[in-house]
């Protein structure tokens, strides 16, 4: 039996679904749509865990969204991370989010500045 091996590496996209503008809780209905059109467009494979976020003066649902080296179609770091980004740049837009992070083996990436 074939066991193909990559270098690990993983980046992991921390969203919440609280409105920024007027506090509307979405559901993680949007999510796993953008999620499914991104990953049919570019070939990708991601995980989507709900998560709750409890912060100074409030709390939120939200979702991680992992990517991951998958030895079937294994593919670069700068790949893996480039692909998260833009996913999170999409994610954050739809969310009307300030911020969306972006955690990777040797970095924290936020993405923050004007909602649209």
């Amino acid at each position: 039996m074939e066991q193909p091996t990559v270098n690990t590496y993983t980046a992991t996209i921390y969203l919440g679904f609280k409105n920024a503008h007027d506090n509307i809780t979405h559901s993680d209905t949007m999510a796993n749509d953008i999620c499914r059109v991104y990953c049919d467009k570019v070939g990708l494979c991601v995980t989507i865990t709900p998560t709750q976020f409890v912060y100074t003066g409030g709390c939120e649902p939200g979702c991680i969204i992992g990517l991951i080296n998958y030895p079937r179609f294994p593919s670069e770091p700068l790949i893996i991370l480039m692909r998260a980004i833009e996913l999170a740049k999409l994610l954050k837009t739809a969310y009307k989010q300030c911020r969306v992070t972006i955690i990777t083996p040797d970095k924290t990436i936020m993405l923050s500045g004007e909602i649209k």
